[in-house]
């Protein structure tokens, strides 16, 4: 015979969550689990996860080549999720993809300024200046010269990447001044 007295709770105003709700929250869990197996180890060693079986199962569908075993896996970390608080999981991992997107963002804008700095030549190289007054006038007009000199013989970009380089060095020393 039921015990209607746990479900008391239920039936004086909260509602039990829908078989669908339960399913979507599970499929929710399952598909974090899949992006904890898909970072690297450096990576997953930044998230707050406490439960060792959780961490254990992590690393093991890694070494999975099956595709029938790898999802029976991946559920198994799902079920395992739901006897955790995955909120500091899931914004540990929002964190890191955004740091992620802010340096490749940053990565972007930098090779858009080389872009620029090589199209414009010196009105490029005052740009650069006007961004980074600390830079190095002769050594940007020197890299932009040697681009030139590249492109008109058809040799490899040797400047662009050491202007590339320079760039982020001066983004690295003191700071993106935009």
């Amino acid at each position: 015979m039921p015990d209607y007295d746990d479900d008391a709770h239920y039936l004086e105003g909260d509602e039990r969550p829908s078989k669908s709700e339960m399913k979507r929250r599970m499929l929710a869990l399952q598909e974090l689990g899949e992006a904890l197996v898909a970072l690297s180890d450096k990576q997953l060693a930044q998230i707050p996860i406490d439960d060792d079986r959780l961490l254990q199962a992590i690393r093991e569908v890694r070494r999975i080549n099956s595709n029938s075993a790898r999802r029976r896996h991946l559920q198994l970390i799902g079920k395992l999720m739901r006897d955790i608080d995955a909120e500091p999981i899931a914004a540990a991992l929002q964190a890191l993809h955004s740091r992620r997107r802010q340096r490749d963002d940053a990565f972007h804008q930098l090779e858009q300024l080389r872009e620029t700095v090589l199209a414009k030549g010196a009105e490029g190289v005052e740009a650069v200046m006007a961004r980074w007054p600390q830079a190095d006038r002769q050594q940007l007009r020197q890299l932009v010269l040697q681009h030139q000199r590249e492109t008109e013989r058809g040799r490899p970009p040797a400047a662009s990447r050491k202007l590339f380089r320079y760039l982020r060095e001066l983004q690295e020393l003191y700071g993106g001044a935009d």
